[in-house]
Order: C-alpha cells, then sequence, then structure tokens
C-alpha cells in the first residue's frame, strides 16, 4: 500500500491533473510517434516540481554519500497500452530519480520523449536502431567524458555494449550496459557476448569503478559455464546475499504483461561490479521497481526494474 501511495503522489506531482485514457495500439502508436501524448507531460526532472522541507522549489540538498542507478528493460516493443506504461515508466523515473539508469529496448517514441523531457539527464542512445539501449546520467552530479558503443559481430538482434567513462562525486566510474542476446536458443551468442562484455570490465583501469547493468537474459548454468564470474567481478545481487525479494526481474507468475499460459521466473536483470583500487564505492541495497499494475490492468514492461544504491566513502 506504501508504494502504490507513493507511486501516485509521484504521478500527481509530476505530471498534469488530466491523464488520458488508454487507446488501442492503433491509437497509441501513431500518437506516440507524433509525440502528441507524450508532450502533455511536464519535465519529469525538475526539481522546482518537488516539495522539500524549504519549500516548494527550494534546492535539492544532494547525498554526495549514495551513488544510485536502475537499469530496467522498458519493453517499448509491445505496442498494447504503450501510452500508459510509458507514463507509469516516466512516473518511476520521478519518483526514484536514479543518478544512472540504464534502459534496454528503447524505441524512437520513447527516445525522443525521454530527450525532450527529462531535461536533467544526459541522454546517450547506443543508436537509433529500431530498438536499442539508453544511459542517462543525472546532470547535476555525473559528468560525461566519454563514450563508445562496441558491436557484437555475431548478433542476429542488432545488441551491442554502450560504455560511458564519467565521473561522480569525485570518482572515475567506467558505466556499460548491453541487452544479450535473447531465448533459449541463442544461448551460445549471449555466451559470447557475455565474454565480451566482462573482457571489456576487466580492461579498464583500477583506477575507476566498473558498473555494469542491463538485460542479460543469462541463465544460472550459462555463467557456471564460463567457471562463474572472473575475480574481482561481483554480481551485486549475490555481493548483497542473494536478497530473495529482488530475485527474479522476469516473473510470469507476479507479472501479466505476456500473458503467458507457463509459469518462468528468471534472473535476466543483472548487474555485475569492479571495485576500484581505493574501493570508495561499494554496493549498499537493491530492489524492484515498477511492480504497481496500471490502470489498463498491466504492468510498466514485462521485466521489472533493478534499483541499486552505491555507497560512497568521502
Amino acid at each position: 500500500e506504501d508504494n502504490q501511495w507513493l507511486l501516485e503522489t509521484a504521478i500527481n506531482s509530476y505530471f498534469e491533473a488530466a491523464v488520458q485514457p488508454s487507446c488501442s495500439v492503433e491509437e497509441a502508436t501513431p500518437r506516440l510517434l507524433n509525440g502528441a501524448d507524450f508532450q502533455m507531460c511536464i519535465d519529469l526532472t525538475d526539481a522546482s516540481h518537488v516539495q522539500t522541507s524549504k519549500g516548494k522549489g527550494a534546492k535539492l540538498q544532494l547525498d554526495e554519500s549514495v551513488i544510485s542507478l536502475l537499469t530496467w528493460n522498458i519493453d517499448g516493443l509491445d505496442e498494447t497500452n504503450l501510452q500508459e506504461r510509458a507514463r507509469g515508466v516516466c512516473s518511476c523515473l520521478a519518483l526514484y530519480s536514479p543518478d544512472i539508469v540504464f534502459l534496454q529496448e528503447v524505441t524512437m517514441p520513447y527516445y525522443n520523449y525521454i530527450k525532450k523531457r527529462a531535461v536533467s539527464y544526459t541522454v546517450i542512445p547506443a543508436n537509433s536502431d529500431d530498438y536499442f539501449t539508453v544511459i542517462m546520467l543525472q546532470k547535476s552530479r555525473v559528468k560525461l567524458l566519454t563514450q563508445e558503443v562496441i558491436d557484437f559481430p555475431t548478433t542476429s538482434m542488432m545488441r551491442n555494449l554502450l560504455i560511458v567513462q564519467v565521473n561522480i562525486a569525485g570518482n572515475e566510474l567506467c558505466l556499460m550496459t548491453s541487452h544479450l542476446e535473447s531465448t533459449k536458443d541463442h544461448s551460445k551468442e549471449r555466451v559470447r557476448q557475455l565474454e565480451t562484455v566482462l573482457k571489456k570490465m576487466k580492461e579498464v583501469p583500477d583506477c575507476a569503478t566498473v558498473i555494469f547493468g542491463g538485460d542479460t537474459n543469462l541463465r544460472d548454468h550459462e555463467v557456471k559455464r564460463l567457471g562463474g564470474l572472473p575475480a574481482g567481478i561481483s554480481d551485486i545481487w549475490e555481493f548483497l546475499n542473494k536478497p530473495e525479494h529482488c530475485r527474479y526481474t522476469w516473473d510470469t507468475t507476479t507479472n501479466n504483461n505476456l500473458k503467458a499460459c507457463y509459469s518462468c521466473r528468471l534472473r535476466f536483470d543483472r548487474v555485475f561490479f569492479k571495485a576500484s583500487r581505493e574501493g570508495q564505492v561499494i554496493p549498499k541495497e537493491m530492489s524492484l521497481v515498477g511492480q504497481e499494475k496500471l490502470e489498463c490492468g498491466r504492468f510498466c514492461s514485462d521485466h521489472w526494474g533493478l534499483f541499486c544504491d552505491f555507497d560512497v566513502i568521502l
């Protein structure tokens, strides 16, 4: 109930009072492409809309001792209830206000909206294909230094690795996101892509903290086949002693978006971590995002978002 109340508060605070009803797929797609409905929303991340103890519009006090990150496959390819689901994703961004956001399965309507409305973020797309990944960085905290895209040469699904170098709270971070090859039948390619990710993580100089997050589509046996993660690289969920409440990020027993007639619970979405030499950034806690059902009776995505907090030793 508390989460539902917080979500409603975020929606009321960040969106115009009149919320348009859900529309059909045929109506939603051209309207989203035209930006007509998204344009009705106010800036999701404008601090002037946030109430603080100092009164409306007061500057928020940044907590330099914590870095927050959200990774989420937002399922932009599913056009059903697209408008309402997109608004739900945006309300979560407004509610949690993460410093770093990794998004997968972003389509051009999503990207155009985020780019125009989330003005307090630097928005970096991997490419402009039918769907792609995006990294978002809070301008007030995160300074972008460099960016690059590593193509997976044998992908059949337009997958790649997006990498950015940043400075946050005086710490150097290398941030990576990807959407690894999907489905059980493409396990060999997915493991090959994972090897590329881990190789790139190991290559980063130890003066920087490395964080990879994304929809890995991994099954545990695929990681075991590689002999586990390399020394020095941790799976944050395992690092935090495998909290049960955020084990499954793709769960057809609790998420009805796919209307699946089968039960399947998997930990597709993962966050990997490599500490810097000084070890000043440390994983603290992890939780799931997007578990509130929308008015249309569906969720924002068929994946739950994965929200992580990191302690920063000042």
